[in-house]
């Protein structure tokens, strides 16, 4: 292949229409601790960096470990690097080495750049739990035990989506942590696990083929509509439920103007009947759930 066709397939095997999501949680905590009088630049930029390696890792790796088990060779949406042999096995293993350690690199960056902030307790955990995050990246469908054909995939992306991205970026720039900030963390948890859900559904039965046992394919088509109501349903829940407990000002509320958004995407998902009616729905969520983060954020400091 010619240099620019290279380049385009290593891009696209990338998606980096997924960075909406690994960037949400993010700008999310460092808007909430901005709210608390607490923010560092350098913090909010290396988060920014060290989330967009985690997230291109994730990528490179499930394309690597769906390709080898087969699970994309008939997938509906789009084409994966190493099921259609654009990028080969063997590249795509060196490349998900390479991210492998610019996560650890990153990761560990991060917990050193915030360490004024941290005792070494703190910088230890916030060390380790790079470490977790970089096996968990790698590890939703890459080897034997590979999470994702359990079912767990949805317990991974509410954690890392949402919990410790929230709350990781919240505590790195204040220092500080409280309880109810898991109220927003779980908003966007539920959002992030609703994409997830989106996409599993989309996938149903050349997952339920390859042996990949999602929450989909456990609950059937029906109760992942039902279960999806739930996760984004949930989300407007939780973060009414912050600004009310955390008696923020009216403009706390101002997240509601993505509800109609939010909810048009639950309409359509409820509608959607073939693999292909999923598909187009994957990316307005993605995008809906970053304006829900900017505009939570923002409405914390009004």
């Amino acid at each position: 292949m010619a240099n620019n066709q290279v380049l385009k397939a290593w891009v696209s095997a990338a998606r980096l229409r997924t960075l909406p999501l690994a960037l949400a949680s993010i700008l999310l905590g460092s808007l909430l601790a901005a709210s608390a009088d607490d923010f560092n630049v350098l913090v909010f930029l290396f988060s920014i960096l060290t989330a967009t390696i985690y997230q291109v890792l994730s990528n490179y790796a499930n394309d690597l470990g769906d390709g080898l088990k087969g699970t994309d060779a008939n997938r509906v949406g789009e084409k994966r690097a190493v099921a259609s042999g654009t990028i080969t096995i063997e590249a795509m293993k060196k490349a998900v080495f390479i991210f492998t350690v610019l996560a650890l690199l990153s990761g560990t960056g991060l917990s050193w750049l915030a360490m004024s902030n941290l005792s070494v307790q703190h910088f230890l955990f916030f060390t380790a739990l790079g470490i977790f995050a970089t096996w968990a990246a790698r590890s939703y469908t890459m080897g034997k035990h590979a999470y994702g054909y359990a079912g767990l995939g949805d317990v991974f992306v509410f954690l890392f989506f949402g919990c410790v991205g929230v709350l990781g970026a919240f505590y790195l720039h204040t220092n500080t942590f409280d309880w109810v900030y898991l109220l927003p963390a779980s908003a966007v948890g539920f959002l992030a696990t609703g994409v997830l859900n989106l996409n599993n559904l989309r996938d149903l039965e050349t997952d339920k083929e390859a042996g990949k046992i999602t929450l989909v394919v456990r609950m059937g088509r029906q109760g992942a509509k039902v279960y999806q109501a739930i996760l984004l349903l949930g989300a407007l829940f939780m973060q009414v439920l912050f600004v009310y407990t955390m008696h923020l000002s009216t403009w706390g509320y101002l997240f509601l103007i993505v509800a109609p958004l939010i909810l048009h995407n639950l309409i359509n998902t409820f509608k959607a009947k073939s693999a292909k009616d999923y598909d187009p729905l994957l990316k307005p969520l993605a995008i809906s759930t970053l304006l829900f983060c900017l505009i939570s954020g923002v409405g914390a400091n009004l």
